[in-house]
C-alpha cells in the first residue's frame, strides 16, 4: 500500500478490543475513511493516551496507508494540524462545533474526495474556536447552507420584493407561495438571503438574531439538508444548540 500525507477531521471515534480504537476521519485527499489505531488507548506512565488525538472535531496532518479495495485504513503518523485554545474549554463554542460534527455525521456517507467541503469545515471549526460569540452563534446557520453549497443544492437566488420566498425542496427564491409547507417567506427569507452571500466570515457578527428566530432557522436549514439528504435523521445535538445559544 502506498504512503500519503492528508490532513483530516475525526467525526466519531469508538472502542476496539482492549488498547485500540477505531475512527471515521473526513479526510482532504480521501473523502470519508475508517482507521484502526492500535494501541491509542493504552498509556505511558504520566502521559495521555494517544486516543485524545481522536476526540470529534480534532483537526489532524496525518501519513496514511490507503488500499481502495478496503474497508479500514491505517495510520502510520499523525499530529495535530490545528491546536484548538478554547473549543474544549468553553461550553458554547464546544457545543457549536459538536453540532457540525453531527451535521457531517448525518451528511457524509460516501468516501468522496471534496477538498472544497473539506477546507470549508476545517475553516468554520477554526472560526468557532478563535471567533467572537456573536460569530460563534451564527456559524451553524452559514454552515449549514454552504455545506448545501458545496454538495450540489445551492440555494439560487435572493429575496427581494419579486421573489420573497424561499422553497426549500427547491432551492430558489420565488416569487409565490410553494404548493408545499417547506418554504420560508419574510424575515426568515431574508436572512437566509444575507446569510447565504456572506463572503467574509467576520460579516456574521453583523447579523442580529434573537432566540427564537435563530431556532426556526435552524430548524428549517435541517428540513433544507434533509430534503436534499436521503436518511438524513434528527439531530440530537440540536435541542442543545437551542438551550446553549439561547
Amino acid at each position: 500500500m502506498q504512503l500519503h500525507n492528508t490532513k483530516g477531521i475525526v467525526l466519531r471515534t469508538v472502542k476496539y478490543g482492549d488498547t485500540s480504537i477505531i475512527t471515521t476521519i473526513y479526510t482532504e485527499l480521501f473523502g470519508v475513511q475508517s482507521y484502526i489505531v492500535k494501541g491509542a488507548r493504552q498509556a505511558a506512565k504520566g502521559k495521555q493516551g494517544k486516543a485524545v488525538y481522536f476526540q470529534a472535531a480534532t483537526i489532524l496532518d496525518m501519513a496514511v496507508y490507503h488500499n481502495e479495495q478496503k474497508h479500514l485504513q491505517f495510520i502510520k503518523e499523525y499530529h495535530l494540524a490545528y491546536p484548538y485554545q478554547a473549543i474544549q474549554a468553553d461550553v458554547v463554542k464546544n457545543c457549536v462545533s459538536m453540532y457540525i460534527v453531527e451535521v457531517l455525521q448525518h451528511t457524509l456517507k460516501q468516501p468522496e474526495a471534496n477538498p472544497d467541503l473539506f477546507y470549508l469545515i476545517e475553516n468554520t471549526l477554526q472560526q468557532v474556536d478563535k471567533g467572537s460569540n456573536a460569530l460563534t452563534a451564527n456559524l451553524p446557520l452559514y454552515f449549514m447552507l454552504h455545506l448545501g453549497n458545496q454538495l450540489g443544492f445551492q440555494v439560487q437566488g435572493n429575496y427581494s420584493l419579486a421573489t420573497p420566498y424561499l422553497d426549500l425542496a427547491e432551492g430558489f427564491f420565488v416569487p409565490e407561495t410553494p404548493n408545499h409547507a417547506y418554504y420560508l417567506t419574510d424575515e426568515l427569507a431574508m436572512l437566509t438571503s444575507q446569510i447565504n452571500n456572506i463572503v467574509y466570515y467576520t460579516d456574521l457578527e453583523n447579523i442580529k438574531l434573537n432566540r427564537q428566530v435563530r431556532i426556526q432557522l435552524l430548524e428549517a436549514y435541517g428540513q433544507y439538508l434533509s430534503l436534499h439528504i436521503t436518511d438524513f435523521g434528527i439531530l440530537k445535538t440540536l435541542p442543545v444548540l437551542h438551550e446553549i445559544l439561547g
